[in-house]
């Protein structure tokens, strides 16, 4: 192909992407709002008591006399909108997000259409497996995000108290804005064994590096495991604790072992 021929090809490339994220936008644009819609059954589930996670956890720890504050089911968060076009800007923003995460697959595949004719074919279905594995893993880390580091972190620090004489409020701003920090934070840490391979692949990372940092690298997945669940409950700890060491031993499974001459 020609410099033009694929000028043209980027140019429809983008064209389906943008009309995917389009399509994607204003239908969830359309669901967003009433009682049974996306924003209250789906982004508002963590503020009430009756949240899956909670009601997980509640019978986990009902067998152990744990995690009895999971089983307060009148939990409850109120948000409040102090500013007057936020509500009409976050019904865009989010509807924009939400189309960003199921549009991913799709315009993962573009990507690898426009990229594929120039690849050999032993190149081909590597990248195709690539495509696959980043996607799907991108797609766990924000279903932890959801279910686990998010629930865990806003009751906690919604039912913080410095003192009583403070009346908690969460504003609909501070919400959202840690829902999506959080939730594609852990779609992004996910693809760390992704990275990993890349990394590898161009010579620059290799399994040693793994073992010799494995207790460091314990440490800090401690300490950030704190930081995200700050409650200091060992249980809620770990549930976010094993699944960033598991990335951290995936990724070592895609990396490619040191060279011999690096093994003395």
């Amino acid at each position: 192909m020609s410099f033009w021929d694929h000028l043209e090809e980027l140019r429809w490339t983008l064209f389906r992407s943008i009309l995917s994220l389009v399509l994607f936008a204003v239908a969830f644009f359309a669901f967003m709002r009433g009682d049974d819609g996306i924003f209250n059954a789906f982004i508002m589930g963590p503020t009430r008591g009756d949240f899956l996670t909670y009601r997980l956890f509640c019978k986990i720890g009902s067998s152990f006399s744990l995690l009895n504050e999971f089983c307060d089911t009148a939990f409850r968060i109120e948000l409040i909108n102090i500013k007057l076009a936020t509500q009409f800007f976050t019904h865009m923003t989010t509807s924009f997000w939400l189309a960003l995460v199921c549009a991913f697959p799709y315009l993962m595949f573009e990507v690898w259409r426009f990229i594929s004719p120039a690849l050999y074919e032993n190149e081909k279905k590597s990248v195709r497996w690539v495509f696959l594995f980043g996607t799907v893993m991108f797609f766990l880390g924000c279903a932890v995000g959801y279910f686990m580091v998010f629930p865990l972190t806003l009751r906690f620090l919604a039912t913080y108290q410095i003192s009583e004489a403070i009346k908690e409020q969460v504003s609909l701003d501070s919400y959202m804005d840690n829902f999506l920090m959080l939730i594609f934070i852990m779609g992004v840490v996910f693809e760390m064994p992704l990275l990993s391979w890349l990394l590898s692949k161009l010579g620059l990372l290799h399994r040693g590096f793994f073992a010799k940092y494995r207790r460091h690298a314990i440490v800090v997945l401690l300490v950030l495991s704190a930081l995200i669940t700050p409650s200091g409950d060992p249980f809620t700890l770990s549930v976010v604790f094993i699944p960033l060491y598991g990335l951290f031993e995936l990724s070592a499974f895609f990396v490619k072992p040191a060279p011999k001459e690096d093994d003395t």
